[in-house]
């Protein structure tokens, strides 16, 4: 398999730009298809966001690049090779389904999973108490995780897959169970891994989350892949050929096709040869005294739902 490479900033160094990379991959369990020749690519450094309804074969894929699955057909490389327990060793994975020991203390169970990432005991201490603190749950650090809330275990499982700073995480709905307070916590900890080079895959169901997090986006529904791309050029993509304008005046009565919308703005449909900016340009010669003016954008829960629901591509 051939990876992307880019020239960083000093011309002697090449970079390896494609972090995971799926190509062809297909997967069957007995006569149900879950993924069908799906090619796609994780870059570094970016948070990409993995979409699709429930059954979509969502959680397949991510199971078959991190070598839980294998494929039936296709391959799948990871910084650059073929799968193998170097590779693995430097990604952690958030699975939806709790997963963590009940009875053991919340310190000692984080502790001992640093430890299985390559920490060693007085690292994977230290490591767990910065992570308890880091997201609030340093009070609980002597108990048991059975005693815990549903959103505080999610926590100490989010806490768990960063603690090592693996340079790829593959987050599987992190926000199940948290109150708004800790889902802001968690996006600020994604965005961090951002701006630190490292690499996040984000799995949810939350398609305002996908909005404010991600980069670039694929969606896949029954097992093939709808969309794939940069985030913004695809909301551009699939948005209607319209624009809403916030003015004192009444378009209506001064001949403009218009509607208002929900939100107090005026909502009109440009001919398919007209762009935005010609559009401006034309009320602004027309008088139109304009508060606020943009292109309608459309929101990613609208193309989820369009395309899920059998849409137009």
């Amino acid at each position: 398999m051939t990876a992307i490479w880019s020239v960083s900033d000093s011309p002697d160094t090449l970079r390896l730009v494609e972090i995971l990379a799926f190509r062809g991959v297909s997967k069957r369990f007995g006569g149900q298809v879950a993924l069908d020749d799906v090619s796609l690519e994780v870059s570094r450094g970016e948070v990409f966001g993995l979409m699709g309804p429930n059954g979509a074969g969502k959680t397949t894929l991510i199971r078959i690049g991190l070598d839980i699955l294998r494929a039936d057909e296709g391959e799948v490389s990871l910084f650059g090779a073929p799968l193998n327990r170097s590779t693995l060793d430097r990604t952690a994975y958030l699975p939806e389904e709790r997963g963590l020991y009940r009875r053991a203390k919340v310190c000692e169970l984080l502790s001992y999973l640093g430890r299985l990432k390559g920490l060693k005991p007085a690292e994977s201490r230290k490591a767990a108490a910065h992570w308890l603190e880091r997201v609030g749950l340093s009070r609980v650090a002597e108990q048991r995780v059975e005693s815990l809330s549903k959103g505080m275990t999610q926590k100490v499982q989010i806490a768990a897959c960063l603690m090592s700073d693996p340079e790829l995480c593959v987050l599987d709905e992190p926000f199940s169970g948290l109150d708004p307070v800790n889902v802001a916590l968690v996006q600020h900890l994604i965005e961090e891994r951002r701006a630190s080079g490292l690499t996040t895959v984000l799995s949810t169901h939350l398609m305002h989350q996908i909005e404010a997090l991600c980069d670039r986006v694929a969606l896949i529904h029954h097992g093939r892949l709808v969309v794939y791309g940069d985030l913004e050029e695809i909301r551009r993509r699939y948005s209607p050929h319209e624009v809403v304008v916030w003015t004192s005046m009444d378009l209506v009565e001064l001949g403009v096709d218009a509607v208002r919308d929900a939100n107090g703005g005026w909502r009109v449909s440009l001919p398919e040869t007209e762009t935005a900016a010609g559009y401006l340009n034309e009320l602004i010669r027309s008088g139109i005294l304009i508060d606020r003016y943009e292109p309608l954008v459309a929101r990613m829960d609208e193309i989820f739902v369009n395309l899920v629901s059998g849409g137009a591509e």
